[in-house]
């Protein structure tokens, strides 16, 4: 209720809105708090000790440190306590729900490229259901963008060469707008889209309104076919590789002993740097397809290997 009283403030669309909001005015009060001490302090001192006035300045030697160290400790603890706060928003903001209703985006010169799991694409546009977690995973195919979505207090820059997480929960239903918030080149301030937010009927009646060649999954296994790939990970192969079936969300133990979690990530980095985390007991045989395919085809093969997930390993 607190929004309604301060001028220019649009309330958020999100539940970390609110959280975003707070912790910005309690920065935003606690700095004014601190600069305006500083500058009463200083204004007080200028006209107390002014050329000509009849201030006590005698004992100049003696002082003490109780008023230094105070007033660091207090500014020190009140800026600890944001901190904290913050940290606490962030790590929210990346405890990704189990059941968050993923969708890919692929940032370009200079668009936004959605990819739902049932095939459905989108350029500068993401239509997703109200009160339904969403996540996000990001990928860029040039250079630096930043994902914005003010309505939602979001922000998470978007890398080339690797995967972003991110996820929100729309809590209105409406349009909001979406900009990138970092520098990308010539036509960057053209880079923005919206954010349709729509009834969970209504954006199931959307999704089967699109024109769709196949799931992602299924895109994803007709482009295993064509790159040769199941000459080596399909079944009968006489190539010795990691199988790819239950691979999904697995621990995958590597040669140099340590362990890693097959998510988008490890399995876009198997596709593209083969060579980076090679899986324990396999020799490192496996080609680079860096510069071959692009961030949309890699999400389709993601997509196939996830649908693998519920298959049982051989030897299992």
């Amino acid at each position: 209720m607190w929004r309604q009283w301060i001028p220019f403030w649009t309330p958020g669309a999100s539940p970390h809105a609110g959280d975003v909001d707070l912790l910005f005015t309690g920065l935003l009060l606690i700095s004014l708090c601190i600069t305006g001490l500083l500058f009463l302090l200083l204004l007080s001192f200028a006209i107390r000790y002014r050329a000509g006035s009849a201030a006590d300045r005698s004992d100049r030697i003696r002082k003490t440190w109780r008023w230094e160290v105070g007033w660091t400790a207090a500014t020190f603890v009140a800026f600890l306590v944001l901190f904290g706060w913050a940290a606490s928003l962030y790590l929210d903001l990346y405890d990704t729900p189990k059941h968050a209703l993923p969708i890919y985006i692929v940032a370009k010169q200079w668009m936004w490229k959605a990819q739902h799991p049932g095939g459905q694409r989108e350029i500068n546009e993401l239509h997703i259901p109200v009160n339904r977690p969403v996540r996000l995973i990001m990928a860029s195919q040039d250079v630096i963008h930043s994902f914005f979505i003010p309505a939602f207090r979001l922000k998470h820059d978007v890398v080339p060469g690797r995967y972003q997480d991110l996820w929100f929960e729309p809590t209105k239903l409406g349009v909001f707008q979406l900009l990138c918030a970092e520098f990308c080149g010539t036509d960057h301030s053209r880079m923005s889209g919206r954010i349709v937010v729509l009834e969970a009927a209504d954006y199931e009646q959307w999704l089967s309104h699109q024109d769709v060649t196949g799931t992602l999954a299924a895109e994803g296994a007709r482009l295993f076919r064509d790159l040769g790939c199941g000459g080596c990970h399909g079944a009968g192969s006489a190539v010795r590789s990691p199988p790819l079936a239950g691979l999904y969300g697995k621990p995958v133990s590597l040669q140099d002993g340590t362990v890693a979690v097959a998510d988008e990530r490890y399995i876009r980095d198997a596709i593209v740097l083969p060579r980076a985390q090679v899986a324990a007991g396999y020799a490192p045989v496996m080609p680079s397809f860096a510069g071959k395919i692009g961030e949309d085809d890699l999400v389709r093969l993601i997509a196939y290997i996830k649908s693998l997930a519920e298959e049982t390993r051989p030897g299992r």
